[in-house]
């Protein structure tokens, strides 16, 4: 990277909050953490291409005339040339997304407020995020976890909602944008998404194509829009003082961004209520929104001779997000036809970032990490396994599978003879054996509205696992169970049914 230059306002200013400021819980997830320093960045968040730094511009890793992306440049060209393994940068119009995408990574874009803000310079305060930036989605979401959690040092994080889903479809069906909305895309870029697309099918997606001209029109309105106006009130006045080494396009941009009247601005809050719904409406079949992450790799020279035109452009397809209050998980697409990287992203509602991942993780044939460690643990023992009739009634309510496990001793297991077949679980201390089920984890909406549609004479309850943990387990009417048929000698459902057993 290049020299540092005396003077150089790059937004340290702001960072006056003392460590003990900055919330417990990112600090013990981090305390292991080697931090090697901070990286170069579009001065201000301010730019999604990495020319915008008094300090230099920063050169793609694999490709010294090409940009790296921005804003977040510094962080994603150190994770993608080795030096770190985790970056960690800002995303409000792409800003993580972009150089995710054009050096082959992953870059995690969580919902609004999910990571706190403290600490952070603000560019638009009300659309920041944090983001994360990783060679693998697995180190991705373990970075991005421990730093999640409403704080008091920041009157806009949020937390998990009781709803939050833990898992996407094992089915997943996602739309993709019709070919005209996918106009500003290279050709090459135009091709490596195309050849994305085509193979999703292998990999167990359905797809549908939508239109996304409404989110397009959104984007707009980050920077050519009234919302423009809340950059100048981040750094607006310190940027009218002419300071050494303001970066000229940004504070351009900045400066300009003091003349929306207010007016405008509410017709612009007014115009994104709006999308936002459209977008909900346009989501509400599908789960998740398969997207390429920007249109195009430009060259440093060509970023020079139009620094606003081509960094509009590149923004297209990142740029409504977090005004629409969604998330969005970037990871590698199929390559261009000459091999280099080409970037797309799974966009999806707020609180829906579980599913982004997992949606990621099938596309990239990677095993899918859990970001949240909200939820209750629900044991299945019967017809709510995996492969037997009522299991969608887990998977639609975004519950998330842990793993197979056992029960103590002390349980026996009856086949109840009903239709669907199920098994009604009891306890018998010290008269049992340990029967075998699976065990998920739901959120506390999801399990309400789950046990409010459990049929008589089934329940839950708490059962205790083989490893003397007590988890809420499906359970039945002590007098089913006596006109039931005993079978715990098989020591589970499935084994039973694989038997030929069932009634």
């Amino acid at each position: 990277f290049s020299g540092c230059r005396p003077r150089v306002p790059l937004g340290t200013e702001g960072h006056g909050l003392r460590r003990s400021e900055l919330g417990d819980g990112l600090r013990v997830g981090l305390e292991e953490a080697l931090v090697l320093g901070k990286t170069n960045l579009d001065q201000f968040a301010t730019g999604l291409v990495g020319t915008r730094s008094p300090y230099g511009a920063v050169r793609c890793a694999w490709d010294p005339t090409l940009v790296s992306g921005g804003s977040s440049s510094g962080s994603a060209a150190a994770v993608a040339l080795g030096i770190a393994d985790i970056g960690i940068g800002t995303d409000t119009a792409g800003s993580g997304r972009v150089p995710a995408a054009f050096h082959g990574l992953v870059g995690i874009k969580a919902s609004l407020g999910i990571v706190p803000n403290t600490g952070v310079v603000p560019a638009c305060a009300d659309y920041d995020c944090v983001t994360v930036l990783a060679r693998d989605l697995d180190s991705a979401t373990a970075a991005m976890k421990v730093m999640t959690g409403a704080t008091a040092t920041d009157p806009r994080s949020r937390a998990w909602p009781t709803d939050v889903p833990l898992a996407a479809s094992p089915q997943p069906r996602v739309a993709v944008p019709r070919g005209e909305d996918l106009t500003s895309l290279s050709p090459a870029y135009r091709r490596a998404f195309e050849e994305t697309v085509a193979g999703l099918a292998e990999k167990g997606f359905t797809h549908v194509e939508v239109d996304i001209s409404g989110l397009l029109d959104a984007a707009t309105l980050l920077y050519d829009g009234a919302i423009v106006a809340q950059r100048y009130s981040a750094v607006g006045e310190f940027l009218d003082t002419a300071p050494d080494g303001a970066d000229p396009t940004v504070a351009a941009i900045v400066r300009s961004a003091a003349g929306p009247s207010a007016h405008r601005y509410v017709d612009d809050l007014g115009t994104l209520t709006q999308a936002k719904t459209a977008a909900r409406e346009l989501l509400r079949e599908v789960d998740g929104l398969l997207l390429p992450t920007t249109t195009e790799h430009p060259s440093i020279a060509t970023v020079q001779a139009d620094p606003v035109g081509i960094n509009r452009r590149l923004g297209t397809f990142t740029n409504f997000c977090n005004l629409l209050d969604m998330a969005a998980v970037a990871v590698p697409g199929a390559p261009t036809p000459d091999g280099t990287p080409f970037g797309v992203m799974f966009v999806v509602p707020a609180f829906e970032d579980q599913i982004a991942i997992d949606l990621a993780a099938r596309l990239s044939e990677a095993p899918s990490p859990s970001l949240i460690d909200d939820g209750i643990e629900v044991l299945a023992v019967g017809a709510h396994l995996r492969g037997f009739p009522v299991h969608s009634q887990l998977t639609d309510r975004g519950a998330r599978f842990s793993g197979e496990v056992t029960t103590s001793a002390d349980y026996r297991l009856v086949d109840l003879h009903t239709t669907p077949p199920k098994p009604g679980l009891v306890r018998r201390e010290g008269d049992g054996a340990p029967i075998a089920g699976e065990l998920y984890r739901m959120s506390a909406a999801a399990l309400g509205t789950f046990l409010a549609g459990l049929p008589a004479p089934m329940g839950l309850g708490p059962v205790e696992l083989s490893d003397g943990r007590w988890v809420t387990g499906f359970c039945c009417a002590h007098d089913a169970a006596e006109k039931g048929t005993d079978i715990t000698e098989y020591g589970g459902w499935r084994a039973y049914r694989d038997q030929g057993l069932l009634s």
